[in-house]
């Protein structure tokens, strides 16, 4: 993984928000907004494509509510609020246009920005996300552990201890786990017409084996006008983001 260029913390709607920057580009060309998955952190979403990434352009990777090295509030953890502080973010970095990647949680997140503030989005890039909650399978829905679709114990041990190294409060993971969990499982506030009024280029990104249906995803295709959808083989939730020699391609190529 890259080393950032710079982190900081910024003070947006009660939040001490942590974010990265990597890489550089010309002045006046569109950062890269990387939004991670639920109870992860930059490196742990992001760490396999990062370096490809961030090679000629301008990268901004914070880390939302509660994740990593922001600090959890009293606020309950909802998708509105999630994109309202990466909006906040962008102003105080003065981004008033950006690409985005989202994961999961991050790819709710960077579709609400999309939907709620369309001039501040130039290419859409959404990996694993869904705009209804039967979007994904239903052992999702109704968590069953046993199913391989969903986090491996040792998936969680990796976001435990990656939370315990950065956490502002590393024993609060536990109760942050099942915050996190309410809120993506929470309904979503989009509709159809909501997709279909989006005007960024949008590629879809999900895998086989993934959270979301595959069915899903290709009607999330249809709505949005112009959308790509890419599925990759083999290929879970929680391996998405790392399978390298199919994604970087793809983004590479959206990106561009």
């Amino acid at each position: 993984m890259t080393v950032p260029s710079s982190s900081a913390h910024a003070k947006v709607n009660g939040l001490d928000m942590y974010y990265e920057i990597h890489g550089d580009a010309p002045d006046g060309s569109r950062p890269l907004v990387l939004l991670h998955g639920g109870a992860q952190t930059v490196g742990l979403a992001f760490s396999a494509v990062l370096p490809a990434l961030a090679a000629d352009r301008r990268v901004v990777a914070p880390e939302l509510q509660g994740h990593g090295h922001t600090a959890d509030t009293d606020r309950e953890l909802t998708v509105p609020d999630l994109a309202a502080d990466v909006v906040a973010l962008l102003d105080e970095l003065g981004v008033r246009q950006a690409d985005f990647l989202g994961f999961s949680l991050g790819g709710l997140t960077a579709l609400e920005i999309a939907v709620r503030h369309p001039e501040r989005v130039g290419r859409l890039a959404l990996a694993a996300a869904m705009y209804t909650q039967d979007g994904v399978h239903e052992e999702v829905r109704v968590p069953d552990y046993s199913s391989p679709r969903l986090p491996s114990q040792t998936d969680f041990q990796e976001m435990a201890e990656t939370y315990a190294a950065v956490a502002p409060d590393p024993e609060h993971f536990q109760d942050f786990l099942a915050k996190v969990s309410a809120g993506a499982h929470a309904p979503l506030p989009w509709t159809a017409d909501d997709l279909r009024g989006l005007r960024a280029p949008t590629l879809l990104l999900v895998g086989d084996g993934d959270f979301v249906r595959v069915e899903h995803a290709a009607e999330m295709q249809r709505l949005i006008p112009d959308a790509q959808l890419a599925v990759l083989p083999a290929t879970t939730h929680m391996s998405l983001m790392r399978r390298t020699s199919l994604l970087l391609p793809l983004l590479g190529e959206f990106f561009a």
